[in-house]
């Protein structure tokens, strides 16, 4: 929950953490749908110069998974989560669903906990997300000079030894945003999704193609 432009809203926050260093990169995003997922992951990669070489756990949330297969590790992913894995050459690892799998994440889960208590409380008041934001990778390059409990070094110095064994980032970046073709209704607007956005009059009953992020919408006629 934040403050924009005097606006209570209700916000989603990624957080992508490494489990050797600690280190975790976090965002923030106006909606928690697939999109944001996507974002975050290549906004984490950025940060980190690299992607993790092992297993990343996780939750068995929609934007990854379609159906869970009986009491086993398999799932049945949704599509566009396999092609992104498989763009970055990423592993997944998913948790048992329910309380069996609830010590399977901790560390992650912790991060979370933490960073919301010392970051987003009292509630932030900003006039932009991407104010918030700047904010947010400001505080994850401040965090390294934290030591976890009684670790004897910092993250960032955990950090460094980890840093050489991810793997490099692919020359070309992944489309996260899916596109939609549209045709802009009589009331000037196009319904994406369960919502709807109001173009310029002037489009009405014509095509338009609308490219959908996380936290905003681009519509190109």
């Amino acid at each position: 929950m934040l403050r924009l432009r005097g606006q209570q809203v209700t916000c989603s926050l990624f957080s992508f953490r490494l489990s050797f260093s600690g280190k975790a990169v976090h965002r923030v995003f106006l909606s928690g749908g697939q999109e944001a997922f996507l974002e975050g992951h290549v906004h984490a990669f950025t940060v980190l110069g690299g992607v993790p070489t092992g297993k990343v756990r996780y939750d068995n949330l929609k934007a990854a998974v379609a159906q869970v297969l009986g009491f086993s590790r398999q799932r049945v992913e949704n599509e566009r989560w396999t092609a992104f894995r498989s763009h970055y050459g990423l592993e997944a690892f998913y948790c048992q669903p329910g309380i069996r799998g609830a010590h399977e994440k901790g560390g992650v889960e912790g991060d979370i906990g933490w960073f919301r208590r010392n970051h987003l409380v009292p509630v932030p008041e900003i006039d932009s997300l991407d104010e918030l934001n700047a904010m947010i990778d400001q505080w994850d390059r401040d965090n390294d000079d934290r030591r976890i409990g009684t670790r004897a070094r910092t993250i960032g110095e955990y950090f460094a030894v980890e840093k050489p064994l991810l793997k490099s980032l692919p020359e070309e970046s992944f489309e996260t945003e899916p596109w939609f073709s549209l045709r802009v209704d009589r009331s000037a607007q196009v319904s994406v999704r369960t919502n709807r956005y109001s173009v310029p009059a002037k489009l009405i009953s014509r095509p338009v193609r609308v490219l959908l992020h996380a936290s905003h919408l681009i519509v190109e006629d």
